[in-house]
C-alpha cells in the first residue's frame, strides 16, 4: 500500500514535490478510502489534473521508475546509465526519490539519491518504535566505492560492496535469494502504461499485449468481457482466438487476437478488434492494467486514464476500486486525466493539481492545500473558472 512519495530534480520538476495519499481523520470517508492496518486513513485513488505540458506524466513517472529500479535494474548492462532525466537546468545535480509504504503489516521508507552515472545513496528503513535502517548504501568519493550498513538484511558484506553503481542493492540481493529483497520486489510491482518516454500509445502492439495477458488469465478474461459488454460499447462480449502468424524468418507462430462479439437482430458476428473503435480498444487495454491489481492488490499507475473514452465512463471504471467485491485487497490507482468531471466524483484530498511556470519548472499540490478552498465548493465549476490554477493559459 502506497502512503506517499516525493522526488526532486526529475524531468520538469526541479524542486521537491510530494504526493501524499494519506488523509486527515476529518475527511468524510467514502468507499474510495481505506484504513491501513498500521493506522492511517489512505486514499485508494489519486487523480492528477492540469494543462497539457504541465508535468502530469512526469508526476507519475517516479513511481514507475523506482518500481523498475528496485525490481529489475540488476538486468541493466554494465556501463549503462540509470534511465532517468534530471531537470534540464540542473543536469549535474542529484535527483532524489522517497517512497513511504505499508508492507507485511509494517511501515517502510525507501530512499534513493542518484545521478545518471551512479547511485549516491540508497536506503531502506522500517518503523518499529521509530524508523531504523534495514540497509544504508552511500557512495564514498575518496575511496570511489560504497559504504554499506545492513541490519536484518542478508546480503553478504563482500557482495554488498560489489553491487554495480547503476543497480539497486535490493535488485542485486534478490538474485542471491535474500528473502526480504525478493518480497520487496513483489511489493514494489506496479502495473502501468508509463515508461521513461511517457505513456505507451494505443496501437496494435498494446492490444496484442493485452490479449496475451488475458489469454493466460481466464478469470480476468471473463471479467473483462462482462465489463466491456456492460459499458454500452456495442458488444455482447469479447473472445480470444489463437491464430497463426508468420515471422520474418517465415516460420509460423501463434498469437492471441481479441474479437468483439456483436448481435444485430438474429445475426451474430465476431469482429477482429482492429475494426472496433479506439474507445473499445482503449478500454480493453486499460482493463489489462487494472484487473490484475484489483484481483491481487497493489498499485496501478495510468497516464491519460480516460484516453479515447467518454467522460461518463470515468465513474463506472473508478467504481471498480470502491466496491469490495471488485477490489477485495484494497488496490490503489494513481492516474492523470483531462476529464475534469472527475472533480465531481472525488474528495479534494484525492486530487493533485499540476502546472508549469515561465522557467519550465513544474509544481504540484493537493487540491485541499489550495488556500480558501471549502468542503462545499463546486470544485468542477471553480476549476473551470480558473480559481485553482492548473489550467491552460490561452
Amino acid at each position: 500500500m502506497l502512503l506517499s512519495y516525493s522526488f526532486s530534480n526529475f524531468q520538469s520538476f526541479r524542486e521537491r514535490v510530494e504526493v501524499d495519499l494519506t488523509l486527515s481523520r476529518k475527511t468524510p470517508v467514502t468507499d474510495w478510502m481505506m484504513e491501513a492496518s498500521t493506522g492511517p486513513l489512505v486514499s485508494k485513488l489519486m487523480a492528477v489534473i492540469g494543462p497539457n505540458g504541465s508535468g502530469k506524466t512526469a508526476l507519475l513517472k517516479p513511481v514507475a521508475f523506482v518500481s523498475w529500479f528496485v525490481a529489475a535494474s540488476f538486468q541493466s548492462e554494465l556501463e549503462a546509465p540509470i534511465p532517468f532525466a534530471p531537470h534540464f537546468a540542473a543536469p549535474n545535480k542529484p535527483s532524489t526519490f522517497e517512497l513511504n509504504f505499508e508492507f507485511d503489516g509494517k511501515l517502510w521508507r525507501y530512499e534513493l539519491t542518484c545521478i545518471p552515472q551512479r547511485v549516491l545513496h540508497e536506503a531502506l528503513y522500517q518503523k518499529r518504535e521509530r524508523y531504523g535502517y534495514v540497509f544504508v548504501r552511500d557512495w564514498d568519493k575518496v575511496s570511489q566505492s560504497y559504504i554499506v550498513k545492513q541490519k536484518d538484511f542478508g546480503l553478504s558484506p563482500q557482495e554488498a560492496k560489489k553491487v554495480r553503481q547503476n543497480v539497486s542493492l535490493v535488485s542485486t540481493a534478490a538474485q542471491y535469494g535474500e528473502p526480504l529483497a525478493q518480497k520487496l520486489i513483489a511489493a514494489f510491482a506496479v502495473n502501468t502504461n508509463v515508461n521513461l518516454l511517457g505513456r505507451r500509445s494505443l496501437d496494435d502492439y498494446e492490444v496484442q499485449h493485452a490479449a496475451e495477458h488475458f489469454s493466460k488469465r481466464p478469470t480476468q478474461t471473463k471479467k473483462m468481457s462482462s465489463l466491456l459488454a456492460s459499458w454500452d460499447l456495442g458488444l455482447t462480449g469479447v473472445e480470444l482466438k489463437e491464430i497463426g502468424s508468420p515471422t520474418p524468418e517465415n516460420s509460423a507462430r501463434t498469437i492471441w487476437v481479441p474479437f468483439g462479439k456483436h448481435v444485430s437482430g438474429d445475426n451474430k458476428a465476431s469482429l477482429p478488434f482492429i475494426w472496433e473503435s479506439s474507445g473499445t480498444q482503449g478500454a480493453f487495454v486499460l482493463l489489462s492494467h487494472l484487473l490484475p491489481v484489483l484481483e491481487a492488490g497493489g498499485l496501478a499507475v495510468i497516464d491519460e486514464f480516460e484516453n479515447d473514452l467518454h467522460p461518463y465512463m470515468l465513474e463506472p471504471i473508478l467504481d471498480l476500486f470502491s466496491n469490495r467485491k471488485t477490489n477485495p485487497h484494497n488496490a490503489q490507482l494513481l492516474f492523470t486525466c483531462h476529464a475534469v468531471e472527475v472533480l465531481n466524483l472525488l474528495n479534494k484530498a484525492q486530487v493533485m493539481l499540476v502546472e508549469k511556470d515561465k522557467d519550465c519548472e513544474s509544481s504540484a499540490c493537493r487540491l485541499d492545500a489550495v488556500q480558501g478552498i471549502r468542503s462545499d465548493d463546486n470544485y468542477y465549476g471553480k476549476y473551470m473558472a480558473g480559481a485553482y490554477g492548473a489550467v491552460p493559459q490561452l
